[in-house]
């Protein structure tokens, strides 16, 4: 193996151990107004809404055709990350193929995605845009960012490791995202960070090719008892391309039909049909194949599906939006929301969690529970607190923990 393969293997390893520790040095990368909540994840102009957005009143948009972009992540400032696929040195085309042959994770595949176009928000209503994207356009960006800041922070002559207001610094210009980075202590290396340079402001999707995950706090509501439970997942960093190690609410997933078959693209753009299949797979344990390469998913006759959706109808099951935000460390962007059920309605559809899925290990109980209690952490402030900032968790997750608590009285009541 080259070389500077095993070096590309060595900071990757390094990115995949420390993902919390530099997500949180990485937010120094960009204006504290950014923040969400006081977490690393970082908002743009129309992306937060202010207050929880019911779900029916968030409209979607297609916008066809081809959609240019600042960078694909393909270029020459992506090139230092990108090592020689051979002993030739012709380096790998792209990020994502460089992960696929060197450090390919379990779950690997290049998937159509909806692309975020346009975001506005407001507190009765938000309005997004997409068009074609894939999760590989992703990956070239996200995890190449990642491991570009992983690579500078292995690189410094400090003997210390990254922490919050120790790896980098970089300076607001007139207001807005940062445009040249430095090193702190080093402020001509402009080019140390030369990708996420070239991105600028990580919340403008014209500056890259931007899919979202639709990232989903599932509330068991105990209305009698006045008590409310939650569903965590730690991703398992063997499985998963991104955020592998941390914590995170569950279900997460890519916003993307159920398969590339062409009749998929409408029939699934639906944040609340996208939310059903998350809850199926990662929940139930459910696999992703619907039949859906042969025909259209048929969600109506879905029982899981028509019973939630029978919920929603009787106000038995209430969904929200609460926003978007960007992973300061890898530019991920999360679509933030919220599924409150009722205990009956979770203990009937969801009371066989599974203990694992394909993507990590699922966190259902607490850890001092008695047997035969009901399923879910509890959704306390002390849990809020622990696991927004105490435990490694993806940052989109610890905004969404806490935004959730803040409006919990119109989340859960």
């Amino acid at each position: 193996m080259p070389q500077s393969q095993t070096r590309w293997l060595r900071t990757r390893s390094y990115l995949n151990a420390h993902r919390h520790e530099l997500a949180l040095a990485a937010q120094d990368l960009y204006p504290a107004a950014w923040r969400v909540a006081g977490t690393p994840l970082l908002a743009g102009p129309g992306w937060l809404p202010g207050a929880p957005v019911p779900l029916d009143r968030v409209t979607l948009t297609w916008r066809p055709g081809r959609h240019r972009t600042g960078t694909d992540g393909t270029g020459p400032e992506s090139a230092a990350i990108r090592p020689p696929a051979s002993d030739r040195g012709e380096p790998f085309a792209s990020y994502s193929a460089a992960l696929g042959a060197l450090a390919r994770p379990g779950l690997y595949e290049n998937r159509l995605c909806y692309r975020l176009l346009d975001a506005a928000a407001s507190p009765a209503a938000a309005h997004l845009a997409f068009g074609e994207g894939s999760y590989f356009e992703m990956i070239n960006i996200s995890e190449a960012v990642a491991h570009e800041y992983a690579a500078a922070v292995l690189d410094r002559p400090q003997p210390a490791g990254p922490g919050p207001g120790s790896g980098f610094c970089a300076a607001p210009v007139h207001g807005e995202l940062p445009v040249a980075i430095s090193l702190t202590g080093n402020p001509g290396a402009a080019s140390t960070l030369p990708l996420r340079t070239r991105i600028g402001n990580p919340a403008d999707p014209r500056r890259r090719p931007v899919m979202t995950a639709v990232t989903t706090l599932t509330l068991r509501a105990d209305r009698d008892a006045g008590e409310a439970s939650m569903v965590l997942l730690w991703r398992d960093p063997s499985q998963v391309a991104s955020g592998g190690g941390l914590y995170q609410v569950a279900p997460a997933g890519m916003f993307q039909p159920s398969h590339d078959a062409p009749w998929n693209l409408a029939n699934d753009f639906s944040l609340w049909r996208a939310i059903v299949r998350e809850l199926a797979e990662e929940l139930l344990g459910r696999g992703e194949d619907y039949g859906s390469a042969g025909a259209a998913i048929d969600y109506d006759a879905w029982p899981l599906y028509s019973a939630l959706s029978r919920a929603r109808r009787a106000g038995q099951a209430r969904v929200f939006w609460l926003g978007m935000g960007v992973d300061p460390l890898s530019l991920a962007a999360d679509q933030l929301t919220v599924l409150v059920l009722d205990a009956p309605v979770f203990d009937e559809l969801f009371g066989s969690l599974v203990h694992a899925n394909e993507e990590g290990r699922v966190v259902t109980r607490e850890p001092d529970a008695e047997p035969g209690t009901a399923a879910g952490i509890g959704f306390t402030a002390e849990n809020v607190k622990h696991y927004s900032g105490d435990e490694p968790i993806v940052p989109a997750s610890a905004a969404l923990l806490r935004l959730a608590w803040e409006h919990r009285e119109v989340l859960l009541y």
